[in-house]
């Protein structure tokens, strides 16, 4: 049975060609879903993967198949070539929709928080803060960043990406890094300055 004829009778709902469906594509699916994952420096692609893989199977049959009825095997593509190309589109998405959630006491690699070095040691008005306002301040810098700086914070703070390794994946120096880093973390000191902090540059 060609590819066409087999998307023919998924579409059509029938069970044996669904079964055989899962049977044949799951395994390549969660391969690709936890490529993206990891590319994206994600440290435990698993806690993420299964949430995206039934989502991303609702997304094959919602609107009466109609992602799979895009498939015409043009050019010789194959269906796991289209799978591919749907699988890792809709992984990208997906995590383009969650937001990071960050902590003033998550740590880097080198452990310290994001407190720590937000916070001049000599007086602080955070100390004062519930740890409610702590959060809501952080959010708010946070979210006037740009998505690269989000995406860097994202990496660093909340996976615990070391900037060796960060280095590698953004295919930049060690001194471009620590600029980075640098530049970010004086952001976000000006912006809890604008909201009352006292920092220590």
């Amino acid at each position: 049975m060609d590819d066409l004829e087999f998307v023919r009778q998924f579409i059509e709902g029938e069970s044996q060609a669904r079964d055989q469906f899962i049977k044949r594509y799951s395994r390549l699916i969660y391969n690709y879903i936890q490529h993206v994952l990891g590319v994206k420096g994600f440290k435990d692609p698993s806690s993420y993967a299964d949430d995206i893989f039934q989502g991303f199977i609702a997304f094959l049959i919602d609107e009466d198949c109609k992602r799979l009825r895009a498939f015409k095997a043009k050019n010789g593509a194959t269906l796991a070539t289209w799978i591919r190309y749907l699988a890792i589109n809709f992984t990208r998405d997906y995590l383009r929709k969650v937001k990071p959630v960050f902590s003033l006491d998550t740590e880097t690699e080198g452990g310290i928080s994001l407190k720590d070095m937000l916070v001049d040691d000599s007086f602080s008005v955070i100390e004062e803060l519930s740890k409610e306002e702590e959060s809501k301040a952080l959010d708010d810098c946070v979210d006037l960043l740009n998505s690269e700086d989000k995406y860097f914070l994202e990496l660093n703070f909340n996976q615990k990406v070391s900037l060796e390794i960060m280095r590698d994946f953004l295919k930049l120096t060690r001194g471009a890094i620590d600029m980075q880093k640098a530049r970010l973390m004086k952001r976000l000191k000006d912006c809890f300055k604008s909201k009352g902090f006292e920092l220590d540059f």
